[in-house]
């Protein structure tokens, strides 16, 4: 009797660990012996930025490399010997037409216009004289009272009072001429440079360097088309002048404007370039001589241009593509052709339409034919 109830006891024990290990392995395992099904989870749809394609009249432009060079540059020497007495503009001043910038000692250029001066006092007093004296003459002549040779003698006293006097005027615009060019002035406006010569150094006309002065505002900026591109610049120029924009290292939108003024007459045999040159407004001295910069010509206008995000590119073997949003909200990829970049944006002239909404975030998570959820992004800025 005791057998079996032990027996018995170990049934039940099993029994209930069987029923706790069904419900441990499926939850839904109803008491009444029947199984529930559980919700499968829905499957992860990965949102993606999309934007529509923008349609816009494109700017074209031709992109060069380019140098700034001056309309004018000069050495600025002396064109009377003496010391040099002062250097009246500091070194890289930017300086007005007339201004004065150096100054030789002036004293012995004043002392020569005083002279000259006086010496025209002199000859103007002697030349009165020769009038005064030739009317005398005239008078006695006609009375009979002087002979033909003294009146012939005081003609020619005149005379000569007349040329001494013309010479000596001759010899004050001279001096006052040399005492002017002891002043070293600006011949245009621009901008001096390093000193080469100090305070009290000798200055002989012989070539005695003093500064260098250099046109700044307007400013010449050269580049060098090839002999294809020199079609589209001729043809642009037909239609009227073309507008250039200069862009300083490191910039990405225009800091100067100016226009296209001289194409050179030869192409260069040996690199198939024609030499071309802008001037530029450079009001603020922007742009320095010898300086490298990158010009664009705008010569002409594209209608009716497609244009997408540049971060919405991705690249293959194929070639470039965009993924566009097709049926049923799955990714559509399209190979794509591309023009000019405008900004954040660029052309594309084949391989979508006008209508297409272009994918541009989460490109690494996504492929064609994978469902996505578009999430509409402002029109991008034109």
């Amino acid at each position: 009797m005791r057998k079996w109830k032990i027996a018995l006891g170990t049934a039940v024990a099993l029994g209930a660990i069987s029923v706790a290990s069904v419900h441990l392995l499926n939850p839904g395992y109803l008491g009444n012996g029947t199984a529930g099904a559980a919700p499968a989870p829905a499957a992860f749809v990965m949102p993606v930025p999309v934007v529509n394609v923008v349609k816009k009249t494109l700017p074209i432009y031709l992109d060069y490399a380019a140098r700034v060079e001056p309309i004018r540059s000069i050495t600025l020497q002396a064109r009377v010997p003496g010391y040099l007495q002062e250097q009246t503009a500091a070194d890289g001043s930017d300086v007005k037409q007339g201004d004065m910038l150096y100054r030789i000692a002036p004293d012995d250029y004043q002392a020569a216009l005083d002279q000259a001066k006086a010496q025209v006092q002199r000859d103007t007093a002697t030349l009165e004289y020769a009038k005064s004296n030739l009317g005398r003459g005239t008078d006695l002549a006609k009375a009979g009272y002087l002979d033909k040779d003294s009146f012939d003698q005081r003609t020619s006293n005149l005379r000569t009072a007349q040329a001494a006097l013309a010479v000596d005027q001759a010899a004050v615009r001279t001096a006052e001429l040399n005492l002017g060019y002891a002043e070293i002035k600006a011949p245009f406006s621009g901008r001096i440079g390093r000193n080469q010569a100090s305070v009290g150094t000798l200055v002989s006309v012989a070539g005695t360097v003093l500064n260098t002065l250099v046109q700044l505002d307007p400013i010449y900026v050269t580049f060098n088309p090839s002999e294809t591109d020199l079609v589209q610049i001729e043809q642009a120029k037909a239609n009227g002048p073309i507008a250039v924009d200069v862009l300083l290292p490191g910039e990405t939108q225009p800091s100067q404007k100016g226009e296209l003024t001289f194409i050179d007459n030869t192409i260069d045999h040996s690199t198939g370039t024609i030499t071309a040159r802008a001037t530029i407004g450079n009001a603020k001295f922007t742009l320095l001589p010898g300086q490298y910069v990158r010009v664009r010509l705008h010569v002409k206008e594209q209608p009716n241009t497609l244009m997408v995000p540049q971060v919405a590119l991705g690249s293959s073997q194929l070639g470039k593509y965009l993924y566009v949003i097709g049926k049923g909200n799955t990714v559509d990829q399209k190979l794509v052709s591309l023009g000019p970049t405008d900004g954040d944006l660029i052309s594309v002239t084949s391989g979508i339409s006008e209508t297409d909404q272009v994918i541009t975030g989460n490109l690494q998570k996504i492929g064609p034919g994978m469902p996505v959820s578009p999430l509409p992004q402002p029109k991008p800025a034109s």
